[in-house]
């Protein structure tokens, strides 16, 4: 006796249940797939805008906690987020310096992670297949 189409020992049958009127859905069709590249490309996206926005992030600290400028390292991150945060710094004026520095590169930082994020979830969403 020849078996039906729609039942697990059948040709038919995926596993995934039977739909409308006994017949058998295929979910393959719904599953989405990314492979590593892509995947890849959207986290290293993130992990640059992260690393920017922490860099600003860190100035700002040592500047309200007063962090000696001369020093090296200090120096350093003061440069890099006065490069980063150039755009932005001026952007408002306040009579505090230290409401400046934390509105001025406050605002790169959370541009730089707004862009970054959604950049990558754009190129995430687009790339699955």
């Amino acid at each position: 006796m020849p078996r039906p189409a729609d039942t697990p020992d059948g040709p038919g049958w995926h596993g995934f249940g039977a739909g409308r009127a006994g017949k058998t859905r295929d979910m393959t069709a719904h599953i989405r797939v990314r492979s590593r590249s892509q995947g890849t490309a959207a986290r290293l996206i993130v992990l640059v805008a992260d690393v920017l926005a922490l860099i600003i992030v860190l100035w700002i600290a040592l500047y309200l906690l007063g962090a000696n400028r001369s020093n090296e390292v200090v120096g350093w991150i003061h440069d890099a987020a006065t490069w980063l945060a150039g755009w932005s710094y001026d952007l408002f004026t306040f009579s505090r310096e230290w409401l400046q520095v934390v509105v001025g590169y406050g605002l790169a930082a959370v541009v730089y992670v707004l862009i970054g994020h959604g950049l990558a979830r754009l190129l995430a969403r687009r790339q699955v297949v």
